[in-house]
């Protein structure tokens, strides 16, 4: 999977209005797919993705959002998460999950097999997932790898890293995250 395959309604916080995946091409990509309303992602995720905005150069790491709605999408409007936004001073592009057709969970989520948010997932310079973590990632872990990231030469064909040491709940939010 690559970053390539998410499908979005749209963009909030960029830095032009026509913004696309495509426009994240050539730099290490960290993102995380959250809810405005999951504790984890208000509390560790949001935080640490602004922290990793402004220590890495953004010509070299783009971090990005995912805001992915599996529960409570009558609050989570376009709308309620520009205020969201706003109010967490999250400065980062912020990608909309395209809604599903049919159920609960949105298509980039489905697709990706994410078992909730906070899902963080880095991605390399030609947009291959290297990792993806249910739950939140340690900064220095975190911030080791994208540096990792930044520094390697060319494409490679490691796998993504995935973990996930949480016991399965069906919608359950606590301070670490809700799962789908």
């Amino acid at each position: 999977m690559t970053i390539r395959d998410w499908t979005v309604a749209g963009w909030l916080g960029t830095p032009r209005p026509d913004f696309a995946v495509g426009d994240l091409a050539d730099r290490v990509v960290l993102a995380a797919a959250f809810q405005m309303l999951c504790p984890g992602c208000v509390e560790t995720t949001i935080p640490q993705l602004r922290r990793a905005a402004a220590t890495f150069p953004a010509d070299q790491v783009a971090v990005v959002g995912l805001h992915t709605v599996f529960e409570h999408h009558e609050a989570m409007t376009p709308v309620a998460l520009q205020a969201f936004l706003h109010e967490y001073r999250v400065t980062f592009p912020v990608a909309m999950d395209q809604p599903a057709r049919r159920g609960q969970v949105p298509v980039t989520m489905e697709r990706f097999a994410m078992q909730g948010t906070p899902t963080v997932m880095l991605y390399d310079r030609a947009g291959a997932l290297r990792r993806r973590t249910f739950g939140h990632v340690p900064d220095l872990e975190l911030g080791a790898q994208v540096a990792a990231l930044v520094l390697e030469d060319g494409p490679t064909a490691a796998p993504p890293v995935a973990h996930d040491v949480r016991p399965s709940r069906a919608y359950a939010c606590d301070e670490t995250g809700c799962r789908v």
